[in-house]
């Protein structure tokens, strides 16, 4: 086992016991003494719901950076993760996907891939390797309730526990992992350390989700997805099919004001039927609902600019979502917080010593700049969007990236420019290189398809379905 470097924090306060507190874990853990994890609930011991995510409910996956970057950190687990039966999805050669510009080819050649399972199994999966490290260790049901040290240096924290007391813990280095709700803007007001900015774009989405039996085997089974399209009037609804883990589907389906999903059972799938093409509807028609619809409002995209802050004080580092949480139906969340997590490790790996934590931050924001904005690229198209509205240059830019998106139905290299920056592995930028470029303006190669391309093979199993269903023709 190495030993951490002279010059490496030795003892590390995690805050949050959450996917991105066990990658920090995770990223840490080979360069210092020890690692403890500070949760406000109990860990399950296997892959069972964790109280603190409501998002959990809804459907998840690992974009193709954010699984290499997992797998970086700890080496095997996308492995063990398909083996507890999560899928490995190729792109777009495993996707029915209907974007607002047509139906996306299904190119034989996949140049990425996804990982779907739902995120209690991802959850636990990250957690068992975690915790197998004898450095790592948790204290459960206890909250953190400030930062100890002053506007230079971050010292540790202050802990209450289940029974109220409370208690300092002394760390070198301290990284908020709390989520959504990490109290750290207040806390480094209370140290002096002020002027720290914010952005908060919200398309009022809401998402209902439920899980399903599925009715075909899963195995090779593709993504389905109906996605919004900002241009046309009425509010904005989308929705996706993943095969998870046990043969089961995962579906989330999303609407903006005036036309949300609720959590009535009887109206999931009739309400599936409402969107551009009623391919998800269809389909659930011959699954069996095995959960409950579950429902959440709070998906705005908000983030807070702390590699902008000076000064920034030395021990604290603050990752994953108590940085920027994205709206949830662009899929970014988890691997945003693996790359984080990666980037941490590397400056520790190779430059640990004064201003690693700035050093940290900043590198922190790259992969944050990148998936906020694809989703606040997205998101103030819809009319109901607060926050932030389209000035002329997002609106070129917008139609710009549509048309390109367009092109990518019948051109292959479109399609891999789109799914190199949809899949957090290129900037953004790089969808304006001249022969991006060129192609967008050449158009698409290929007719367009008139519905979603499902292969001999998976219309045939379809086909069965329908002959069995009385209710059917």
């Amino acid at each position: 086992m190495p030993e951490p470097s002279n010059r490496s924090p030795r003892r590390v306060v995690v805050i949050g016991g959450s996917m991105a507190g066990m990658l920090a874990a995770a990223a840490v853990k080979g360069h210092v003494a020890s690692v403890e994890i500070v949760e406000a609930h109990e860990l399950p011991a296997g892959p069972d719901p964790r109280t603190g995510v409501p998002q959990a409910v809804h459907i998840h996956w690992l974009q193709t950076a954010g699984a290499e970057a997992m797998d970086a950190l700890l080496p095997g687990s996308v492995d063990l993760l398909l083996a507890a039966g999560a899928h490995r999805i190729p792109v777009t050669t495993g996707m029915v996907i209907c974007s607002p510009e047509g139906w996306y080819r299904r190119w034989e050649r996949a140049t990425h891939h996804v990982i779907t399972a739902s995120r209690d199994l991802t959850d636990f999966v990250v957690r068992e390797q975690v915790m197998k490290d004898p450095r790592v260790s948790v204290r459960t049901r206890t909250r953190v309730v400030g930062l100890l040290g002053d506007r230079r240096t971050v010292t540790g924290v202050r802990i209450r526990r289940a029974d109220g007391t409370e208690a300092e813990v002394r760390a070198d280095l301290v990284v908020d992992a709390a989520g959504r709700g990490a109290r750290t803007p207040q806390w480094l007001d209370g140290l002096g350390v002020s002027g720290l900015a914010e952005a908060h774009v919200d398309s009022g989405f809401t998402y209902a989700s439920r899980v399903y039996r599925a009715p075909v085997p899963t195995r090779g089974w593709p993504v389905i997805g109906v996605q919004a399209d900002p241009r046309l009037p009425g509010p904005g609804k989308s929705g996706g099919i993943l095969p998870i883990e046990g043969d089961r589907w995962h579906v989330s389906l999303m609407g903006a004001p005036g036309g949300r999903p609720t959590d009535d059972a009887e109206a999931f799938e009739p309400f599936a039927r409402t969107l551009r093409h009623p391919v998800i509807a269809d389909l659930l028609r011959h699954a069996e609902p095995l959960t409950g619809v579950s429902v959440t409002r709070s998906t705005a995209n908000r983030r807070h600019y702390y590699e902008r802050l000076r000064p920034w004080p030395e021990g604290l580092v603050v990752l994953g979502d108590s940085v920027a949480a994205f709206n949830p139906v662009y899929a970014q969340g988890m691997s945003v917080a693996a790359l984080g997590a990666l980037a941490l490790r590397d400056l520790l790996a190779t430059d640990p010593g004064p201003g690693l934590a700035r050093r940290a931050q900043r590198a922190i924001a790259r992969p944050v700049d990148a998936a906020w904005t694809l989703a606040v690229g997205q998101d103030i198209h819809f009319p109901t969007t607060q926050g932030k509205r389209p000035n002329p240059a997002d609106r070129l830019l917008h139609r710009y990236v549509g048309r390109l998106s367009r092109t990518a139905t019948g051109s292959f290299r479109a399609a891999t420019a789109l799914t190199d920056v949809l899949s957090l592995q290129a900037p953004p930028t790089s969808l304006v290189r001249p022969g991006v470029l060129l192609t967008a303006l050449i158009g698409p190669l290929r007719p367009p398809s008139d519905g979603p391309s499902f292969t001999p093979a998976e219309r045939a199993l379809l086909n069965g379905l329908d002959a069995r269903d009385p209710a059917h023709g």
